[in-house]
């Protein structure tokens, strides 16, 4: 009966860690393989707000050219960071169309970002490479979505699990942002807060 016993917690041990493990090759992939765009405004007021949303439409269009051919998060790293400038200018240029002379503050880094849900998906705290927009003085509300893979904005008409099983996402990590297993999302964002946790500290 013992022996029983210990086999059948032996066995519970051994498939917690399996799906442990799993669970972190996810979240690893995810900071590995995910660049957010992240777009603050100058201020909450309405204009600002306004524009803070014309200016990620021109940064959307920019980048869907720029990263159209781009098959990997390094290369659409480098790709990013190649063109900093770039778009710094296409965002100051949009502004200066509309009479604002406002300074544009455009990184590539990383950030840490609480749960986020989208119309299709769903992210987990974490950790991810960020390229960040400022505008202006950069004390309004935040816009952010993914640049790569392009998940907010889907090419040819992708449905999300489309474009993440393109970009390499396994089936259970893309149930898992999707809501499909929902405990599988929850233990990765337990891994998210872990990663925010250490990285501010």
């Amino acid at each position: 009966m013992k022996k029983a016993i210990s086999f059948l917690l032996l066995s519970i041990l051994f498939v917690a860690l399996y799906y442990g493990l799993s669970c972190y090759r996810d979240k690893k992939q995810l900071r590995n393989d995910v660049i957010r765009l992240h777009v603050v405004a100058n201020s909450d007021s309405d204009a600002d707000q306004a524009q803070k949303l014309r200016v990620r439409d021109v940064i959307n269009q920019y980048l869907c050219q720029l990263l159209e051919n781009v098959e990997s998060a390094k290369d659409a790293r480098r790709m990013i960071s190649d063109h900093l400038s770039d778009l710094e200018i296409v965002a100051s240029e949009l502004l200066s169309s509309e009479g604002t002379d406002m300074a544009v503050r455009v990184t590539l880094t990383n950030e840490s970002f609480d749960i986020r849900e989208y119309d299709t998906f769903t992210l987990p705290s974490g950790v991810y490479s960020s390229l960040r927009i400022e505008l202006g003085a950069a004390e309004g509300k935040n816009w952010w979505c993914v640049v790569f893979p392009s998940l907010c904005l889907p090419a040819a008409g992708n449905s999300f699990a489309e474009t993440a099983a393109g970009a390499g996402f396994s089936d259970s990590l893309t149930g898992g942002l999707s809501g499909k297993y929902q405990f599988r999302f929850f233990v990765l964002d337990l891994f998210g807060q872990v990663e925010k946790f250490l990285a501010n500290h």
